[in-house]
């Protein structure tokens, strides 16, 4: 490392966040950046420690020490190189992604003051744009055709290395814009939908084909591939099943987050159409980055107020000693969007949905739950208190998580990658997945196509 000593001297500093006066008016991205001064001093805090554990924790198997090494000398390009090896789109992770290798960092272990890898990242990336490092490539073509079904982290991913590869690769997309849970799961303000198009672009300079609106039945392929790689995601949300569901007023998260995401992309829906949570009192269902995301829509949209509530019981704020390293730290998670206004609430179960006269939503019956352990040390056992109140809520939004798709019995030529193979999981390990698949269809067709020699 350049400056092996400057964790001694040199703290922790992120970029943060707008002013929330200022964000919560729009859906431009919420988080700044630092000048290019400060952005060299964080990447000299990552020191020489021997065993880089953020290696071993990303899905990726990025290399954080040798691109801030890069980046700490100056030498962007070198930086951009290294980091473009193991990660398709640095754009994306440099974003979103939840920073695993943050969270194994050895200055995370030992003082709690990681190196700001993903914001390294981020700013890696932007630089490489912004100075023209990324130019559209042409590739030796090997004569076969790949179709990847499904255009989000996985398979964007996967079609991006069959490409250079050699394949002619066609991805086919069921909505009107590439992209997947980027383009739609994802607000604005986390992720600018112009950074998509920007790497679509790209992509389709460098020989991909892009079908949108083309929705696929994965039983019955297009025919004319010699290889698949089926990257469909998790489409079912996970559903509440108890009295009053069928009330107005009730929407699944995604429902809401793509709809707003395709107003800002200037599509325009009726008023009965339109999920808004304007004037109203907002009830999220669910304490992930998906019901966190509902809660920062819904305050730009002028909710009235805004509750989320949580079955599970409140972590603790900043460790957990029931989740030491190598694990997630379960730990407190306080997002942009709770900062902008939220009541959050925990170790709640939702018993029913109350209605009005004219069938609309306007309240939920809530149970306090406790958590016993479980005897035979596995999850542990929920019982209800018998403590009830009633929420007031005119806009319920359920953000429970996804059930893993069910394939149906693929053949040999058939790959199956992201959250379509192992449930939802991140945007980093879907990229990581559909890397992965591109591996395997080149091996299954390199093999195929290569005859025996005795």
């Amino acid at each position: 490392m350049g400056n092996p000593k400057a964790f001694l001297t040199i703290p922790r500093q992120e970029a943060g966040y707008r002013p929330v006066h200022d964000r919560i008016n729009d859906f431009g991205e919420v988080e700044q950046t630092l000048n290019t001064s400060e952005r060299k001093q964080q990447a000299s805090r990552c020191m020489d420690c021997g065993v880089p554990f953020c290696h071993w924790a990303c899905p990726l198997g990025n290399r954080p020490p040798e691109f801030q090494d890069a980046l700490y000398k100056g030498k962007w390009e070198e930086a951009y190189e290294i980091l473009s090896q193991t990660n398709d789109f640095p754009e994306f992770t440099g974003r979103i992604c939840p920073a695993l290798c943050e969270k194994s960092c050895v200055l995370k272990l030992a003082i709690d003051a990681p190196v700001t890898i993903r914001e390294d990242e981020a700013a890696i990336i932007e630089a490489a744009f912004r100075e023209g490092y990324i130019k559209p490539r042409t590739y030796p073509r090997n004569g076969k055709k790949v179709a990847v079904v499904g255009s989000g982290p996985a398979g964007m991913a996967a079609a991006n290395q069959l490409n250079r590869m050699g394949y002619e690769v066609t991805v086919f997309e069921k909505d009107e814009y590439v992209g997947g849970l980027l383009r739609f799961g994802i607000p604005n303000f986390k992720l600018n939908k112009a950074i998509i198009d920007r790497r679509v672009d790209i992509m389709a300079a460098e020989g991909i084909t892009f079908k949108t609106s083309t929705p696929v039945d994965v039983e019955h392929l297009p025919e004319g591939f010699d290889a698949y790689c089926i990257c469909t995601g998790t489409p079912q949300a996970r559903d509440l099943d108890i009295p009053g569901r069928d009330l107005k007023g009730i929407h699944f998260a995604l429902e809401m987050l793509a709809q707003q995401n395709r107003v800002l992309g200037g599509q325009a829906f009726s008023k009965e159409e339109r999920i808004n949570a304007k004037g109203k009192h907002v009830l999220v269902i669910g304490g992930g980055d998906t019901g966190s995301d509902c809660i920062g829509t819904s305050n730009r949209q002028g909710a009235a107020c805004v509750t989320q509530i949580e079955i599970m019981p409140k972590p603790p704020v900043g460790h957990n000693p029931t989740t030491p390293w190598p694990q997630w730290p379960v730990v407190l998670k306080t997002s942009s969007s709770h900062e902008e206004g939220c009541t959050r609430r925990w170790s709640l179960t939702s018993n029913r949905f109350i209605g009005t006269k004219d069938g609309r939503v306007c309240g939920v019956e809530v149970e306090e739950v406790e958590w016993i352990p479980s005897p035979d040390g596995g999850r542990p056992i929920m019982r209800p208190t018998g403590k009830k109140e009633t929420l007031k809520a005119d806009l319920v939004l359920l953000a429970m998580g996804f059930l893993k798709p069910q394939q149906p019995t693929f053949a040999s030529n058939v790959f199956v990658a992201g959250d379509a193979a192992t449930g939802a999981s991140l945007v980093v390990r879907c990229i990581a997945g559909g890397r992965k698949a591109a591996q395997d269809i080149n091996a299954y067709l390199t093999k195929t196509l290569t005859p025996c020699v005795e």
